[in-house]
């Protein structure tokens, strides 16, 4: 009684009403002809009501569930579609299916190859003809994937990872990659995607912070921005247009500063911290765009399990914020308040959990969820709860015209899926993305003698988590071999392994053996010899830095420096003293110290997409001048952690025998020519609480070749009522410079730049003065001072 008095009180459970409610919509009137909800004419909300008013409650909780692991109940031996099992197991109709394009579930495709787009098609069609015309009502089927980085399916166009796009800072780069993916995806007869990711991450042990855009709240706000408009289109309209998809805005929300570094790991932030710098990216996309649904994060925050966050996902989602779509738990998130958070004894009491704060859909499988019928039977669940719930769900089908046309065309997806803009695209934003941290002069190569391309990640293209497989991608080696030609004799050896798969589905992840690795460092060594110079490619893969998703599939560290004999290999290739330039490709940014010190040059490429190897040759050969920067700081050790550029005034006071400085500070690139960022000017020194100002800054180019720069604008309260940061990120913009050429930026600060959390929690301007700081980088700024009264 105690425990359940307290979930009572923390999650929500009033909600629920002790006795079975009337569903607040009335009886249906029997229809002459075509029932309302079929007339495309009409209202959304209007054919909402109406199939409701239809529904019996087996139906409506159908709504609620979606199927992934359980397609081997609905298919043949040979894993197709058989609708006889579908109305056995569903004889209601289905909310959603989960990622048509996987074989059936969760299975590496190394194991069991993806549907090509064919037969994902042939797929989806089916079952939406089983839910159109097998079922009493003929609701269609909601079918999602994964997009992070372009559609993970097989064929599909593949992207940097978020992280490396992140690193672009160019949020129409990021839109362009969004209408491809969308596209593809949608051609499938797809309608929701599972992105993007607008958690800030704090800490590189987490394995999935290359899904996220970084560290900052309004660069993960700006680009979110972005990753939404180019899937779902531009504006806030929520009717979804043909070639669109739905996004689903994740993880809501401090999944990306866990206890410990480690996947759904509690995450011990104060309200004021979610305020000022989680939810922010979140309110943005909300207020900005129609996103159609968000998903609660798997973490708890002050005890509450975000799923069962009454607070979280109603009180401020729908209430402070004026969220209208459906919100989506995260996969087996709810069976997760009992099995992991304990806050439920059983699925049923965690169904209830989540319903009453506010969660629509039961993914993957809807295993908590199907418990409710039974429930509303038994009066511990209100039927007017589960109405209010399924509304959501149809309203994303009445407005992604699924109930008009459901059915997706083979010739026209084979059309559009990898065709030359998206691989354009593809090489467009791995060449962006791509951020020089160390050049001493070695960089451009030229294209002769002997090069040495060594490394673990050389010879294969790795795409990161949640991949799709692209027809071709392009490994760093073949990159510079299509580059140089016959220009430079290019010699290869792998110097190590990392570990012994580097597949991102597998549970078991075994490092390399040492002394086999210490034999092909000796290769290497042999290989590197007659070189001029060697391009050693190290990093990660798809098994150290990952989703860590079950106790049996782990994918955070305990360290961030590089794994197994990497730093060996380097230290061996350093001391034939040759020139040797470092390339990075990998999830989680890396204490790479030694290297950062010794290597001639350093370059972070992340994981680049299918197009990385070819756009890292043409920055390491010159024929494109890199202009990224740093989503993140990167830290020298985990000691240093948390380490983010935003902190308040009172941290990283120093430590005993080391340095609380950076590697590489947050916003940081290099380039081949030289910029001049002049000091910001303001089109008033003065401004009223309620006034903004126009800040104005000079930029150009006084190097000798065209280039990126990315000007970068801070403000800084000198002094407030409540603690603030010693600077935050309120206006970026990238501009591509010819030498000698000089542009003018401005940027406008509106009072939501300046203001702050009060002691009261109330979002207010305070009086006062303001640095406004302009420069390349988070630490080399030009200073004003703006006064506010």
């Amino acid at each position: 009684m105690k425990v359940r008095a307290i979930l009572c009180a923390v999650s929500g459970l009033a909600l629920i009403a002790a006795a079975p409610a009337p569903s607040p919509v009335p009886p249906a009137p029997q229809a002459a002809d075509q029932p309302l909800y079929r007339d495309a004419g009409a209202p959304v909300a209007d054919r909402v009501d109406d199939l409701i008013r239809r529904m019996t409650l087996e139906e409506k909780v159908a709504q609620l569930e979606v199927v992934w692991t359980g397609k081997t109940n609905i298919f043949d031996t040979n894993d197709q579609f058989d609708a006889a099992k579908m109305s056995k197991v569903y004889p209601g109709g289905i909310g959603g299916v989960a990622r048509p394009a996987d074989a059936h579930g969760p299975i590496s495709p190394r194991e069991l190859p993806w549907r090509d787009t064919a037969q994902t098609i042939r797929l989806v069609n089916a079952m939406q003809r089983w839910a159109m015309t097998r079922t009493r009502l003929g609701i269609p089927i909601l079918f999602h994937e994964e997009g992070l980085h372009g559609y993970a399916a097989l064929g599909a166009t593949s992207f940097p990872i978020p992280i490396g796009l992140a690193s672009s800072w160019d949020a129409d780069l990021v839109r362009r990659t969004n209408v491809i993916t969308a596209r593809e995806i949608r051609a499938r007869g797809v309608t929701q995607v599972l992105s993007p990711v607008v958690d800030i991450a704090r800490d590189p042990r987490w394995g999935r912070i290359e899904e996220t855009f970084g560290e900052d709240p309004y660069l993960v706000g700006e680009l979110g921005v972005a990753a939404v408009e180019g899937l779902q289109g531009p504006g806030r309209a929520r009717v979804l247009k043909p070639g669109h998809v739905f996004a689903t805005l994740k993880h809501l929300t401090g999944h990306g500063q866990p206890e410990s570094g480690t996947n759904i790991g509690p995450a011990p932030l104060s309200e004021r911290e979610l305020r000022e710098n989680f939810f922010p990216p979140f309110e943005e996309v909300i207020r900005r765009t129609g996103v159609a649904a968000v998903m609660p994060s798997y973490n708890e925050i002050d005890g509450v399990p975000s799923h069962a966050s009454k607070w979280l996902l109603t009180d401020v989602l729908r209430g402070e914020w004026g969220f209208k779509g459906a919100v989506t738990s995260d996969y087996s998130a709810i069976d997760q308040l009992k099995d992991i958070h304990h806050v439920a004894g059983d699925l049923e009491q965690a169904a209830r959990l989540a319903l009453a704060a506010g969660v629509d859909m039961d993914l993957p499988d809807g295993l908590s969820y199907q418990t409710l019928v039974k429930q509303v039977r038994e009066g511990k669940v209100s039927e007017a709860r589960i109405d209010e719930a399924v509304r959501y769900v149809l309203d994303m089908k009445f407005r992604s015209g699924l109930f008009e046309n459901p059915y997706a065309d083979v010739a026209a997806a084979q059309a559009i899926t990898n065709n030359a803009e998206a691989r354009a695209l593809a090489l467009e934003s791995a060449q962006k993305s791509i951020v020089l941290l160390k050049n001493d002069g070695l960089l451009p190569l030229k294209p002769t003698g002997t090069i040495a391309v060594i490394g673990p990640n050389a010879a294969k293209a790795h795409l990161g988590g949640y991949y799709g497989i692209p027809p071709h991608a392009v490994s760093l080696l073949d990159g510079i071999k299509a580059k140089v030609g016959n220009s430079a004799r290019i010699v290869y050896a792998e110097g190590v392994k990392i570990t012994e798969n580097d597949d991102w589905w597998a549970d078991e992840v075994t490092l390399a053996d040492p002394a086999q690795n210490r034999q092909r460092i000796a290769a290497a060594v042999e290989a590197a010899k007659g070189a001029d110079t060697i391009v050693l490619n190290i990093g990660g893969n798809e098994q150290t830095s990952r989703e860590a998703w079950a106790d049996n599939h782990l994918g955070d560290r305990d360290d961030i420096t590089m794994v197994g004999e990497q730093q060996e290999l380097f230290d061996a290739l350093k001391a034939l003293g040759k020139p040797i330039v470092v390339v990075l490709t990998n999830g989680r940014p890396l204490a790479v110290n030694e290297v950062a010190e010794q290597a001639n040059a350093l370059v972070e490429g992340w994981y680049g997409g299918e197009q990385g190897g070819n756009a890292m040759a043409d920055v390491l050969f010159g024929t494109v001048n890199p202009g990224g920067k740093l989503p993140v700081t990167i830290a020298r050790s985990v000691g240093q952690l948390p380490l983010f550029y935003n902190h308040k005034p009172s941290a990283q006071r120093g430590y005993l025998f080391d340095t609380t400085e950076p590697l590489f500070p947050f916003g940081y690139g290099l380039s081949y020519t030289s910029f001049e960022i002049g000091a910001p000017r303001l089109s008033a020194r003065t401004i009223g609480i309620a006034g903004s100002v126009t800040v104005s800054v000079d930029v150009t180019n006084t190097g000798k070749v065209a280039g990126d720069e990315v000007v970068q604008l801070y403000i800084r309260d000198k002094e407030s009522s409540v603690t603030q940061p010693v600077k935050e990120l309120k206006g970026f913009r990238r501009v591509t410079l010819a030498p000698g050429e000089k542009q003018t930026l401005t940027f406008t600060l509106t009072p939501n730049a300046f203001a702050l959390w009060n002691i009261d929690m109330q979002r207010v301007v305070e009086p006062g003065a303001f640095d406004i700081m302009v420069g390349p980088d988070s630490r080399t700024l030009k200073t004003v001072t703006l006064d506010i009264s």
